[in-house]
């Protein structure tokens, strides 16, 4: 059985060496016939026009844009028309890109604009020979891969040098964030991921779903497997236990929500308008305030305008602050490891506060989020009824790893191949 498998790859490689060696001519050929093509681009000849490229800034809307860059006021509410059944303009956000034509007049006037909404689509406003808005969908092929990569330095610079994108590493902190502490790698640690790439011609536009991944964390192999329960897909160990673990709804009880989360609160107090990037619970003053997730203290202090505050990191994603306590929890300190619902302080209204309540924050890698929005998944295990599916998709995971590994390492002895053949 070996024998032939072996037969197979080297006439495997021998027809593609031989295919190789006499496809000269037909390069030639093509390149000559390419010469004379005229290369557009959403449809637009793009050598008849010179192209400005820039990026969406903050407080440019469609119109002021189309103004800056030269357009007449009659083609801008032309256009603004003739894109409301076509693109919605109060979705153009900051940062994206744009490709602005323009023609080779002496006096040159914008005949195109391009915007790219996403990596994939792009939204073309054309006020050349005619007013048009047209959505353009770049054709995405996926490609499944196995990456695999021995922790040296960095989950981030260890993905990225065994040739795999680092947002292989954000995701994997996303899908063991309650397993592994991220933060606590250790040199040797290793993992294999299978996951998708999601393509537009030869670029890489991104990472699609990762169907499974096997860490290995101070000699314990943890194992994540994607599986749609309930209609809500989620990372489940090899014994069918979720790998996430549920916060609490709220960090304390009897308690109303007085102030929601807001970027433009007046502020009680000092009266002016700033960010609020948490949730007021209103309490009596000695309402015991409880961590909504297990965790390590890392701030235990008085913080200035928050008061008595604690702050507490879940894991590598996810950390949550109590703000305004008016006393701590006893032994309670930086460095201790808590446990859900565990009892960290009591409310009060320390700090810049008009009455006893909780100032209550998240961040999600380091950002803000609205807790009451937080999705919290359940922690609830593989079904009885599921369980049977679960473990036939366990296989298929291993054998799709497999044999994209056979394909990968065929493929690197294609170039590995081509190489040498190209040196000689």
């Amino acid at each position: 059985m070996n024998g032939m498998r072996y037969l197979k790859l080297f006439l495997f490689l021998f027809l593609i060496v031989a295919c190789k060696n006499g496809r000269t001519d037909s390069v030639v050929n093509t390149n000559q016939r390419d010469s004379l093509e005229v290369i557009t681009e959403f449809g637009i000849p793009v050598s008849e026009f010179d192209v400005r490229e820039g990026t969406i800034r903050r407080g440019q809307f469609f119109t002021n844009l189309l103004t800056d860059l030269g357009a007449e006021n009659a083609d801008i509410y032309a256009l603004t028309q003739a894109a409301r059944t076509v693109f919605d303009l109060k979705k153009m956000r900051i940062g994206n890109g744009y490709k602005a034509y323009y023609t080779m007049d002496e006096n040159p006037k914008l005949a195109y604009l391009v915007y790219q909404d996403t990596k994939s689509s792009f939204v073309t406003f054309g006020v050349h020979d005619s007013i048009f808005v047209e959505i353009h969908e770049l054709n995405v092929t996926v490609k499944t891969r196995v990456g695999e990569a021995t922790i040296n330095s960095s989950l981030w610079n260890d993905c990225i040098n065994s040739g795999m994108s680092p947002l292989i590493a954000n995701r994997l902190s996303d899908i063991y964030a309650w397993t592994i502490d991220f933060f606590g790698l250790q040199k040797g640690d290793n993992f294999m991921v299978v996951y998708d790439e999601i393509y537009a011609g030869d670029e890489l536009l991104d990472v699609g779903t990762i169907h499974a991944a096997y860490f290995r964390h101070n000699g314990v192999m943890y194992e994540a497997h994607r599986f749609v329960q309930d209609e809500s897909p989620n990372y489940w160990n090899e014994k069918g236990e979720n790998l996430r673990k549920a916060f609490l709804k709220a960090p304390l009880k009897f308690s109303r929500i007085s102030s929601g989360f807001s970027y433009a609160r007046r502020h009680p107090v000092t009266r002016v308008v700033r960010p609020h990037t948490g949730v007021d619970y209103a309490a009596p003053t000695g309402t015991p305030v409880m961590s909504i997730g297990d965790g390590v203290v890392i701030q235990r202090a008085y913080a200035g305008g928050g008061g008595n505050t604690v702050k507490i990191r879940h894991n590598s994603t996810y950390s949550s602050a109590y703000l305004h306590l008016s006393k701590f929890a006893p032994g309670l300190k930086v460095g201790k490891r808590v446990r859900q619902g565990e009892v960290i302080g009591y409310v009060g209204s320390t700090g810049l506060s008009t009455g006893p309540h909780l100032d209550f924050r998240i961040w999600q890698n380091g950002k803000p989020i609205n807790p009451l929005k937080m999705e919290a998944p359940p922690a609830d295990p593989i079904k009885k009824e599921n369980m049977e599916a679960y473990r036939a998709q366990l296989l298929r995971s291993a054998e799709i790893a497999d044999s994209v590994r056979s394909v990968q390492y065929l493929d690197s002895l294609v170039i590995k191949l081509g190489a040498g053949k190209s040196d000689v």
